[in-house]
């Protein structure tokens, strides 16, 4: 075999369970260098499952992991970093009163054992964030910076230790548009300079337009796999769900009711600021209102002001009738 062709990091025939449930059953998959490998599939598909066995997080109870074509035992996060393999988890893990090159020099291989140098670290992000497109300021605070700022901060941590093979667990779930347009620059970057990218989604339109290759899981398996000049997403839709999809439903006009819920001026303050300032909105009956944003955005302060389990400031309003739970 020409030395080329063998995949960075492999697993073969992985299977994982948490007690009676499969999470996974025979799954193999690789990842070759200057690729992004998009690993696709509905909530609860095993993608998370499987990305977490390649970074030591989960033990799979059979089959093979291997780098560079040699098998390993994948013991821990830090000996996945070792190896070559980091991880981006959906949910941030890191010091939000800290710098951003502070962050970054406690996920670097061996902080522990040696005096943080300021001036080093700071040096290393600023040609980490040219040569990638990263864009993050490193003597910036952490809770002081966007959700997308942050999350280029958690590439940077895997990026210091000069990882070849990245994964993102849904990367684009907590990014507005334009975040995501500028994550996936990122990426190109990265595949362009022969990382190894995986890539898990549900979104199929984000396979088209990043992935080179994709695995799809459905229940735990690997039910299908395509490049990019073979992805037909009619057919992947129907891998993902299992069944081909019917057309949409013409959606018929209704009139909405009376107003069921009234909402005036209603603010939350918390951590010295305004998490939801001045929301007013009226939900009539037979309504759906959508409310949209990224985490962290003062949807889950909003609901809990709502149901009253969160102090707030307005005035909340059912059929017409001040429910008095919000002081003026």
């Amino acid at each position: 075999m020409n030395r080329t062709s063998i995949p960075v990091c492999e697993a073969r025939g992985i299977t994982a369970r948490f007690g009676p449930v499969v999470a996974l059953e025979n799954v193999s998959l690789a990842a070759r260098a200057g690729e992004v490998h998009a690993v696709l599939g509905e909530n609860g598909a095993g993608k998370s499952t499987l990305m977490n066995v390649l970074y030591g997080l989960v033990a799979a109870e059979s089959g093979k992991l291997l780098i560079d074509g040699r098998p390993v035992a994948m013991r821990s996060p830090a000996e996945a970093i070792r190896l070559g393999i980091g991880m981006v988890h959906q949910h941030f893990t890191l010091v939000s009163a800290m710098t951003v090159a502070e962050n970054v020099a406690l996920a670097e291989r061996g902080a522990g054992r040696r005096r943080l140098d300021r001036r080093r670290i700071e040096e290393r992000v600023r040609e980490l964030c040219e040569r990638y497109r990263l864009d993050v300021d490193p003597g910036s605070r952490v809770r002081d910076l966007p959700v997308g700022a942050q999350q280029r901060v958690e590439i940077l941590k895997a990026l210091v230790n000069r990882v070849r093979v990245l994964i993102l667990d849904e990367p684009t779930a907590v990014l507005a548009p334009g975040e995501a347009r500028d994550l996936f620059g990122v990426l190109r970057a990265l595949r362009d300079d022969g990382t190894s990218i995986l890539f898990i989604t549900h979104r199929l339109d984000e396979v088209g337009e990043i992935a080179n290759r994709v695995t799809v899981l459905r229940r735990g398996r690997v039910v299908g796999e395509a490049d990019h000049a073979g992805l037909d997403f009619s057919r992947l839709s129907g891998l993902v769900v299992g069944h081909d999809l019917p057309p949409p439903r013409e959606r018929t006009a209704r009139v909405p009711g009376e107003v069921a819920l009234e909402v005036h001026s209603l603010t939350v303050r918390g951590r010295g600021r305004d998490l939801v300032r001045s929301a007013t909105f009226a939900v009539r009956s037979g309504e759906i209102l959508g409310v949209a944003g990224v985490d962290g955005n003062g949807q889950e302060e909003l609901i809990g002001a709502l149901l009253g389990t969160r102090p707030a400031t307005g005035r909340v309003c059912l059929f017409g009738e001040d429910v008095g739970r919000l002081p003026l």
